[in-house]
């Protein structure tokens, strides 16, 4: 059968969307340590996903021992289309997507190659949040600022006081952090 394009739909037929059938990675939080349980319920069901688990040597009292623990805590990373996207919600153990701009985050291939290839060549690997200090040096990520630089005066919760030099004078604007990358520009 042949679907008519998405420009030149009659009523009574159906469009095609490429949305219908291309699949993206997406984010999901799970239930706290239920990261294993999620993507096994996600195998049965058919549906791509990957759980990164990390190789940690573990010492009980008598013995060592290697383990596998999820490298992303409350994390698992599913492989869907548009339509599937939101039956993945009803899965057992999945809270929600992680969003990004009011949208679920898109994962790209690479990341999710690099993060297997990483783990392939290492164990014990850790997972370490950017920090962000008073008198770091930062370039906006987003918005109107985007791709200056500046210096963190002020850090309070999610959000950071950047002081901007620029003509001349100082602006001092707040920032969501997840729109700040640490830098190292000279001024």
């Amino acid at each position: 059968m042949l679907y008519p394009s998405v420009n030149h739909v009659t009523e009574g037929q159906r469009s095609f969307d490429m949305n219908e059938t291309e699949t993206n990675w997406y984010v999901v939080y799970t239930r706290p340590r239920w990261e294993k349980k999620v993507s096994a319920v996600l195998n049965e069901k058919g549906i791509e996903n990957y759980c990164p688990l990390n190789r940690v040597r573990k010492k009980w009292s008598d013995r060592y021992k290697i383990v596998l623990e999820p490298l992303f805590k409350g994390y698992v990373f599913v492989k869907v289309n548009e339509p599937a996207k939101w039956d993945i919600k009803k899965t057992e153990g999945i809270l929600n997507y992680v969003y990004w701009l009011g949208k679920p985050a898109k994962v790209k291939d690479e990341e999710i190659n690099t993060i297997r290839k990483f783990l392939q060549e290492f164990s014990n690997v850790e997972v370490v949040e950017r920090k962000l200090d008073v008198h770091s040096k930062v370039m906006v990520r987003q918005g109107i600022m985007m791709n200056y630089h500046g210096i963190i005066v002020e850090v309070s919760g999610t959000r950071a006081k950047v002081k901007i030099d620029s003509m001349g004078i100082q602006l001092v604007a707040v920032f969501d952090k997840k729109n700040l990358e640490p830098t190292d520009f000279t001024e």
